[in-house]
C-alpha cells in the first residue's frame, strides 16, 4: 500500500507544478516554444498591421531577443557580442528584456525608452517582438502593459515573419 501511495504522489506531482511559468504567469523557461495565448493586458498585432507602421518614426519597435554568449560590460555600459544579430529596421534591441525576471536597472531603461518615445510621439504604439514561437516578446509586452503603458502590442511572427513578407532587417546594436 505504501508503494501505491508513493506512486500516486509521483504521478500527481507534475500536475501541481506550474511548468515553465512563474507565479505571476510569465514564461520562465523553454522560451522557444509555440505561444498559445495572448499577453493580456497587451494585445497581439497582426503582421500586416505592424507592417503598416514605421518603426522608429511613428511606432517604437522593441526587439527583446537575448544575446547568446554575450556579456554586458557594466563599466563601459556596452555589450560584448559573440555573434551578430539582425533586427527590424528602425527597431531598438534590448537583449534579455524578455525574461520572466528582468533586472530592475534594465527594465527601468526599457521603460525610459518608451517614455522618451511617447514624449516625442504621444500615443505611439509600442510593438514588442523577438523570434517566431518565442515567449520572450510575449513576456516583455505583458510586463510593459502591466506597468500601465497603453498601446503595447506583441508581434508573434517576430523577425522571421517580418522578413518573410519582405520587411527589411539591419544589423542590430544592443542598448
Amino acid at each position: 500500500m505504501r508503494w501505491l501511495c508513493a506512486a500516486l504522489i509521483v504521478v500527481a506531482a507534475p500536475a501541481m507544478a506550474q511548468g515553465p511559468f512563474d507565479a505571476d504567469g510569465y514564461r520562465s523557461g523553454s522560451y522557444r516554444a509555440p505561444v498559445e495565448r495572448d499577453p493580456a493586458p497587451a494585445a497581439r498585432i497582426a503582421l500586416d498591421a505592424a507592417r503598416g507602421l514605421h518603426p522608429g518614426r511613428d511606432a517604437l519597435f522593441i526587439d527583446v531577443l537575448p544575446a547568446p554568449g554575450a556579456n554586458y560590460e557594466a563599466g563601459a555600459r556596452r555589450w560584448r557580442l559573440t555573434e551578430p544579430h539582425d533586427t527590424i529596421a528602425g527597431a531598438v534591441w534590448w537583449p534579455e528584456a524578455g525574461r520572466s525576471e528582468v533586472s530592475a536597472v534594465l527594465w527601468d531603461r526599457v521603460r525610459a525608452d518608451v517614455a522618451r518615445c511617447r514624449r516625442r510621439h504621444p500615443g505611439a504604439p509600442v510593438v514588442v517582438f523577438c523570434r517566431t514561437d518565442c515567449w520572450m516578446s510575449w513576456n516583455a509586452a505583458r510586463h510593459l502593459a502591466r506597468d500601465g503603458m497603453a498601446g503595447v502590442w506583441w508581434l508573434a511572427e517576430g523577425i522571421e515573419g517580418w522578413h518573410a513578407v519582405g520587411g527589411t532587417l539591419v544589423p542590430a546594436t544592443p542598448r
